[in-house]
């Protein structure tokens, strides 16, 4: 089993998909903490806005992190740099917050859709926009990165 996941790791980084398959693997843990975190904040008697903006906080954490450490395997050397990357991160972030409010207004407020539903549905623009973020804008290659 380990020499067929070795492989299977081995072919993925030969034709450059690694990067996009931890991507999903970690985004779906990532949509997975956005999804429960928001299920649970509404069965708390939270509002669907103040429940997606929790969700947020801890998807957007848990992301960055992940995101850092295994998907996209970025090092910063000094604590400036970190703060950098975390800054670009977050507001990339915000960037998708707001794609994801918009989304969730259209299919809750005009659509009449269930807040989940609403909030899985979301997910896949989200999941996309961040994605080219991550990967073109905040960790990607940088040459004084490289000194």
């Amino acid at each position: 089993m380990k020499r067929i996941l070795l492989e299977g790791k081995i072919w993925l980084e030969a034709h450059k998909l690694w990067d996009i398959f931890t991507y999903v693997f970690f985004g779906g843990l990532t949509t997975v903490v956005n999804i429960a975190t928001f299920a649970l904040a509404l069965h708390a008697g939270v509002s669907w806005q103040v429940a997606n903006f929790l969700a947020w906080v801890l998807s957007v954490l848990f992301a960055f992190v992940t995101n850092k450490l295994w998907v996209f395997n970025s090092h910063t050397e000094s604590l400036s740099a970190l703060g950098w990357e975390f800054g670009k991160f977050v507001f990339a972030r915000v960037v998708s917050l707001g794609i994801d409010y918009g989304f969730m207004f259209l299919f809750i407020s005009l659509l009449g859709f269930n807040e989940t539903l609403a909030k899985i549905l979301t997910q896949f623009a989200i999941v996309i926009a961040n994605y080219a973020f991550s990967k073109f804008i905040i960790f990607k290659d940088k040459p004084l990165d490289k000194q």
